[in-house]
């Protein structure tokens, strides 16, 4: 039966069902092995599969097989063709009826690579036949049980065209290739891990390498190759590098060692994530692999790292222990997620990390919880799972696994650790389990804890001290509540693990002796919050105390603690906690900030507060202390983030507060800025290091401050700064500062990076987003020029997120008072549907919280949600993240 072109077996005419938890049950066949055979042409590719297929349930079930976009040419059991009335074929599922215990099943189905615009499945793009599986993408490939439940040993051969597609990769081992006739050759890989259909994985195409080598812990060598487009060969040399490191690191820190003779990493330029871990072939997104000083910033070496050490990683927690169902998706995803993130922390600096993962869990995480597209961790229903790889699976399910380890200490989370690979190396497990191995490792309950699986929503913890001077005793009242969320309108209490510090008024760290202890105690200790309310009484404390509560964010919560602006910058300036310190000086920026957007908001010109910009000058006195941290502390809570805060927000008076809260903070500490500016200029040969990327980035954030009166000479600092970048890092920081400036230094820079790197679309995309996030008027009229550029392509998410991404992340102008910001982004997200489902729900998520805005917005988001809920042939994905937010 031949299915309808690429996209359309997405769209719906009926409402969409949900698929829940509850109704989990184990198929009733397992798939014990499949021989995959590919014949690989862009316009009719055939796929043979040879499947062992074993009944492992139901005994009169029939056989249900998934598949998608399938021409089947072939079904035999066997070695026996099935009549027509054996079996049934429809656009999502092949059954056949009637089938022995155990047999041969043979499939050959036809696909079109070429006309596969979603990126899932097997597709092609730019001459490369790439696959994507996870998570319903290889039923797009042959018919089969498509769930990750059911592990198979894979083995594939591939064959092709040698001139156009002389390399021919698949997951596991090479075992054997040769020539064909007809100019064609042919490889055989074989995986002898049991694996599921998710982490499939085959690339075909022209491809460069480059190649490495590393020897285990157990003195196995295992050889490493990174494949790109030829010419990209330097680009790859830092990826490597990282590989490497992590390899090392995963060894030494969790005790796994490499399982396969090679491990492979292959970069293509259409992708709809970021990067994939199929078994021993994880294939990039060029974004997050290719990197050089004069093409990536400071910000994707970062990522390239952190990106390869994740990928690399699940080959224990995502591969060799995989989920059981797609409910499970963080056990893989959110300790994934907290293994790469201790790897970054402790090549780069860990105080530095932690800000940065809190700065986006804040910003992506905790809005997801506040708003109508919350869910659990475990989320208990979907109708696509494409919509679930969410900040709540990955960023949430990571501060769980944190809070875990803070829970049982650094020794007893290698025991459960070591625990969890060893009892199920090799299966398809739970969230259950996996807690499970904590408590028997650890000798802990953690019935109460399994709350932060099951239940959406971000806790509230208020802290209120109560200082006795004649006593020496300080009682700290801990209470935590939780709001209602979609389909959770109570909630029960959680444990929430509470680090905690008391600082005096000169900075000295105070012991932390609870009430019935014989011993004094730490300076910093936590205590577990598990009541709605608890009290904790300090003893011997000789001084009232600052309290310094939540340090390095201990939980996933809003800490709230009253305290006045003078104790917030004692604390910015003089907690023993940098995190906390770092906390501090937001919490006292974002007091600041919203008072002045209330000020501007009325109709007055905001005046920076005078206890903020005060608190500034001792950040920068201390500032070669730690270069990065430094810059972190000078940072004021984005636009983007204040408006979280305020009821209705008012983008224009939130812009306006913070302009000139960061202005006041340049005028009073010019001098001093300008000392840095000039400081922190090196000769030295750029290198990607944490103590040289620190050192550039708070030079660059000099240059913010130095031009924050976009006046004349703001614009002429900005260009000399950009004409005389060594690296890219430095180019756009220049061109950053330009971009919102309306002097005529502006369109001449962005016109000679353009012609610079205009063979470069990784590089094109920076140009894109620069003018995109722009506050300058006229932008939205900008971007839609920039979406007739040649540069810019719908069909390439990179393309798509480099341009409509960060507009939608501009505060400022996407939330124009007429809603063009919103015509715009709706415009767009409609006409993806139909080629991307994926990216364009995704896309959607900028509407999320249009609740919060005024009337006049909240109506005119309303209606650009509803145009396109209301779009014939809505996919499935946009179905689901629109209705859920209109509801």
């Amino acid at each position: 039966m031949h299915l309808s072109p690429a996209h359309e077996d997405l769209m719906r005419t009926d409402e969409p069902r949900a698929i829940h938890l509850k109704d989990y049950r184990a198929p009733d066949f397992r798939i014990a092995t499949i021989d995959l055979d590919f014949i690989l042409r862009p316009e009719d590719t055939r796929v043979a599969a040879k499947m062992r297929v074993q009944r492992t349930g139901d005994k009169a079930a029939p056989l249900v097989l998934d598949g998608e976009q399938l021409n089947l040419l072939a079904l035999r059991i066997d070695g026996k063709d099935i009549p027509e009335t054996g079996y049934r074929v429809d656009e999502e599922r092949l059954t056949i009826g009637s089938v022995p215990e155990e047999f041969v099943l043979d499939v050959i189905t036809e696909i079109s690579p070429q006309a596969n615009t979603s990126l899932e499945g097997l597709y092609l793009s730019k001459g490369i036949f790439c696959t994507q599986c996870e998570p319903e993408g290889f039923r797009r490939i042959t018919y089969y049980i498509d769930r990750p439940d059911n592990l198979a040993v894979f083995s594939t051969r591939i064959e092709a065209d040698k001139q156009q597609y002389p390399v021919l990769l698949s997951n596991g081992n090479l075992t054997h290739s040769g020539e064909l006739p007809e100019g064609r050759h042919f490889a055989l890989w074989s995986d002898p891990f049991p694996k599921p259909s998710y982490l499939f994985a085959l690339v075909a195409g022209d491809l460069g390498h480059i190649e490495d080598e590393l020897v285990t812990m157990s003195g196995r060598k295992v050889a490493l190759r990174i494949y790109v487009e030829h010419g990209n060969e330097p680009r790859a040399t830092y990826a490597m590098d990282s590989l490497k490191r992590a390899m090392r690191w995963d060894e030494e820190k969790y005790g796994r060692e490499y399982d396969l003779d090679i491990f492979m990493i292959v970069a293509v330029s259409a992708f709809n994530f970021g990067a994939m871990e199929n078994k021993g072939l994880n294939i990039f997104n060029d974004k997050v692999l290719l990197a050089s000083p004069e093409t990536a910033t400071d910000d994707d070496y970062a990522r390239i790292e952190g990106v390869v050490a994740h990928e690399y990683f699940h080959n224990w927690t995502g591969d060799r222990i995989t989920c059981r169902d797609w409910f499970q998706l963080s056990l893989k995803e959110g300790l994934t997620v907290f293994r790469d993130a201790g790897f970054s922390g402790d090549m780069r600096s860990a105080g530095v990390k932690r800000i940065e993962d809190v700065k986006f869990l804040r910003m992506r995480q905790f809005q997801e919880d506040a708003g109508p597209l919350a869910h659990p961790v475990q989320p208990q229903s979907y109708i696509t799972i494409d919509n679930f790889y969410t900040a709540t699976v990955y960023e949430k399910g990571a501060e769980i696994i944190g809070m875990l380890k803070t829970l049982v200490g650094d020794e007893g989370y290698r025991k459960a650790t070591d625990l969890y690979f060893e009892r199920h190396d090799g299966q398809a497990v739970t969230i259950e389990e996996w807690v499970k191995c904590f408590e028997d490792a650890c000798g802990r309950d953690l019935r109460q804890f399994r709350l932060w699986y099951r239940q959406a929503g971000t806790p509230t913890v208020e802290a209120n001290g109560a200082y006795d001077g004649a006593t020496k005793k300080y009682a700290l009242t801990l209470k935590q509540t939780m709001p209602p969320t979609p389909g959770q309108p109570s909630k029960r209490p959680m444990q929430i693990p509470v680090r905690l510090g008391l600082v005096s008024k000169s900075g000295r760290a105070l012991p932390l002796t609870l009430d019935g202890e014989n011993a004094i105690g730490p300076d910093e200790r936590v205590i577990e919050l598990t009541e709605p309310e608890q009290r904790f009484i300090f003893v011997d404390v000789d001084e009232e105390p600052l309290p310094s509560i939540g340090r390095r964010l201990s939980a996933p919560v809003h800490f709230k603690v009253p305290m006045s602006a003078a104790d917030r910058a004692a604390l910015m300036s003089r907690d023993t906690d940098p995190f906390n310190r770092w906390e501090a000086g937001q919490a006292l920026a974002t007091d600041v900030l919203l008072e002045m957007a209330d000020t501007a908001g009325s109709g007055i010109a905001p005046r920076a507060d005078a206890v903020y910009v005060d608190a500034a000058d001792d950040v920068l006195a201390r500032a070669d202390d730690d270069h990065a941290f430094a810059a972190e502390m000078l940072v004021p809570p984005s636009e983007a983030e204040l408006a979280l805060r305020m009821q209705p927000a008012n983008p224009e008076a939130i812009h306006d507060a913070r302009e000139a809260l960061i202005r006041g903070v340049a005028e009073k500490h010019r001098d001093r800025f300008e000392a840095l500016y000039a400081n922190l200029q090196s000769d030295r040969a750029f290198a990607p290091d944490a103590a040289s990327a620190g050192r550039r980035r708070l030079r660059n954030l000099c240059l913010r401050y130095l031009t924050a009166a976009d006046d004349e000479a703001s614009a002429r600092l900005a260009d000399r700064h950009y004409r005389t970048a060594t690296n890219m890092t430095d180019m756009v920081a220049g061109l950053a500062a330009l971009s919102r400036m309306d002097w005529p230094e502006r369109e001449p820079a962005l016109a000679h990076f353009h012609d610079r790197f205009a063979n470069d679309p990784l590089v094109l995309d920076k140009w894109m987003s620069l003018q995109a996030m722009s506050p300058l008027a006229g932008t939205i009229g900008h971007v839609r020029a920039l979406m007739r550029h040649p540069a810019y392509d719908k069909k390439n998410p990179n393309r798509v997120r480099a341009l409509i991404g960060a507009f939608s992340a501009n505060h400022l102008r996407f939330h124009e008072a007429d809603g063009s910001g919103y015509v715009l982004l709706a415009e767009v997200i409609r006409g993806l549907d139909s080629i991307n489902p994926q990216v364009a729900a995704r896309m959607a998520a900028a509407f999320e919280n249009w609740r919060r805005y005024d009337e006049k917005r909240q109506a005119l988001m309303r209606g650009a949600l509803e145009g396109i809920a209301n779009q014939p042939g809505l996919s499935t994905n946009l179905f689901e993240v629109t209705t859920k937010m209109l509801a």
